[in-house]
């Protein structure tokens, strides 16, 4: 059995361990607002922030998982990709017009909207590099995400034959008569010779992917740290200027009551010399706040999606085996020919196991549409981010 080749960076399921999903995580990664994104100016969806420094909120990935399944975007999302997407497919069919076509139903903001939106920002700089990056990433994954959607659709294909079989073939052996056991020979010739729906849970794509999505979170985080440092520098420098501006006045006035005739010239001084310096301090504080926004917004995204990535490989891992295992039991049945008895051993332990399988890829799948949920979710609040700051800087 191949693995599945995809063409977008990848994962790999690092532990046989399985993860409970909703996952419980939480991450504390808002450093940007716990310095003052909420100090001053409006914010990116053009509500006046508050003028208090609030602490760096927890974010819950439980909560968040729970909220997302609730919303009405999940639900169109998941209605839209089964409407769209059908099992004669993404994975085997060599038409790339038809897979893009895809892509772009359930990609938003897509391709064509992130390139015009990155059109008129600095290509060289090091925020312009990253938030592109994110595009990337985040587009590769719903490319993948796509891909295994299919495998769901195939799965449940597979073992349709099965799941009939199960329902009417007798539970007592006494009661299994040649003709039942030849239509259940027949069904376990056609599972055989059936490939496994899922990508190996080896796949080096798997791997890859996981790795991307690891370097530019820490990437993000380093330039995140950066940020923070030059905006506290620019918090002191204001601070700074803040006292000369008390010095000075308090300068102008001693000299007044000094020198009453030059009082005139000491107050065009006040008005001239400190205000310069500081509003050089707070052009500078606004600017990499907005930069510490749209950073900060990419890294959420991205470690929202690693998370994501992590559940996905291990379902695709657990289901994967389970296949395997399936096939092994029912090839023990053919290796004995027609006979009642291990035919009716091997319906048994399929029995067994039925329900797990068929909740495995509802989950797979829900964890799926969240995933193309929370990339479009990210992706729109990074454009809407560009464009605030083009705005912004015009």
């Amino acid at each position: 059995m191949q693995c599945l080749s995809f063409k977008s960076s990848p994962l790999s399921p690092s532990s046989s361990s399985f993860p409970s999903s909703p996952q419980t995580q939480t991450h504390t990664h808002t450093q940007a607002q716990s310095i003052g994104l909420n100090s001053q100016g409006n914010s990116t969806d053009g509500t006046p922030r508050s003028s208090t420094t609030q602490p760096s909120p927890t974010f819950n990935l439980s909560r968040e998982y729970t909220l997302a399944v609730q919303t009405n975007s999940y639900n169109e999302m998941r209605s839209m990709i089964q409407e769209h997407v059908q099992v004669d497919n993404v994975i085997e069919s060599r038409d790339t017009d038809t897979h893009q076509l895809r892509l772009s139903q359930v990609l938003h903001p897509n391709r064509d909207c992130v390139n015009q939106a990155l059109l008129h920002t600095n290509t060289n700089a090091t925020l312009t590099r990253l938030v592109s990056t994110y595009f990337d990433r985040s587009e590769n994954i719903t490319n993948l995400c796509l891909l295994l959607y299919q495998c769901i659709s195939r799965a449940r294909t597979l073992y349709s034959p099965i799941a009939d079989l199960l329902q009417v073939f007798p539970y007592d052996l006494s009661s299994v008569n040649h003709s039942q056991c030849n239509w259940a020979f027949d069904v376990f010739l056609q599972f055989d010779s059936l490939d496994n729906p899922f990508p190996c849970p080896d796949s080096h794509n798997f791997n890859e992917m996981r790795r991307s999505f690891s370097q530019l979170q820490e990437q993000l985080d380093n330039r995140l740290h950066k940020s923070l440092s030059r905006v506290r520098f620019v918090q002191r420098a204001t601070t700074g200027s803040a006292i000369c501006l008390i010095g000075t006045v308090v300068g102008v006035v001693v000299s007044a009551v000094i020198v009453s005739t030059h009082a005139l010239g000491a107050i065009v001084g006040l008005v001239a010399t400190p205000l310069c310096p500081l509003y050089v301090p707070i052009r500078l504080k606004k600017k990499q706040l907005a930069h510490m926004a749209t950073l900060d917004a990419a890294a959420m995204g991205t470690y929202v999606h690693n998370k994501d990535l992590d559940t996905i490989v291990c379902l695709i891992a657990w289901l994967y085996d389970a296949v395997e295992r399936d096939r092994e039991l029912i090839r023990f049945g053919l290796e004995r020919g027609r006979d009642i008895y291990p035919i009716h051993q091997v319906v048994q332990h399929l029995r067994s196991k039925d329900n797990k399988l068929l909740e495995r890829l509802e989950e797979l799948e829900e964890r799926i549409c969240l995933c193309f949920n929370a990339v479009n979710k990210f992706r729109a609040k990074l454009v809407d981010h560009i464009h605030l700051h083009q705005s912004s800087n015009s």
